[in-house]
């Protein structure tokens, strides 16, 4: 005689299985690597001020030559402006100008990528002329740790293995890879961070 589970169990053995992977969902989302020099170091989108601050730090500790910033997406406002002929500074270049004028990092030292960039596969394909151009065999990249995962799995599948991809989150980035679920600001970043992760390993590239 078969034994057919029924539908109350498979649902609790479902919601059970839900729970483990999302209790361990901080876990799951962040992957950082050891920190060590690279040819460069490349400040994804996102966070308005410590992102690039740690990347500046970076630069200032030695850790590698040359910072890439990303603008991030244009809103329609920008794009407007553009038509109009009209140049507005986009996040990558105000914060380029902080690095030089107060940080005093020397000018050639950064590079901002200029075209608009909707998403973290998107920032992957445009670093991708500048590794061609430059040589570079290693990145650090810089973004928030609940990005860390997922960022990094987009860098590796559109380099390759020919460049190592170091993943780094701000020292002022306070989520906790345990115990997210305690505040609900860390709760949604897992819940939203969460099913972006699995649509990249799905194949998304956007």
């Amino acid at each position: 005689m078969s034994i057919i589970p029924s539908k109350r169990f498979v649902a609790s053995a479902l919601v059970l299985l839900v729970a483990v992977a999302l209790l361990g969902g901080g876990r799951i989302v962040t992957r950082e690597d050891p920190l060590k020099k690279a040819d460069a170091i490349y400040v994804l989108a996102g966070s308005w001020v410590q992102r690039w601050m740690e990347g500046a730090d970076l630069y200032l500790e030695g850790f590698a030559p040359h910072i890439v910033l990303s603008n991030g997406t244009f809103d329609e406002g920008e794009r407007e402006l553009k038509r109009r002929g009209i140049r507005f500074p986009g996040p990558g270049e105000l914060s380029r100008a902080v690095m030089i004028d107060q940080l005093k990092i020397p000018a050639e030292a950064i590079e901002v990528i200029g075209e608009s960039l909707d998403n973290t596969a998107q920032e992957a394909a445009a670093i991708k002329s500048f590794v061609t151009r430059k040589h570079w065999r290693s990145l650090i990249v810089i973004t928030d740790r609940a990005s860390t995962r997922r960022a990094g799995f987009a860098l590796r599948r559109e380099l390759g293995p020919d460049v190592e991809i170091i993943m780094r989150a701000p020292r002022l980035d306070s989520f906790p890879p345990d115990g997210w679920w305690r505040t609900r600001a860390n709760f949604r970043t897992v819940f939203y961070e969460f099913p972006k992760f699995v649509a990249y390993l799905c194949g998304l590239k956007g």
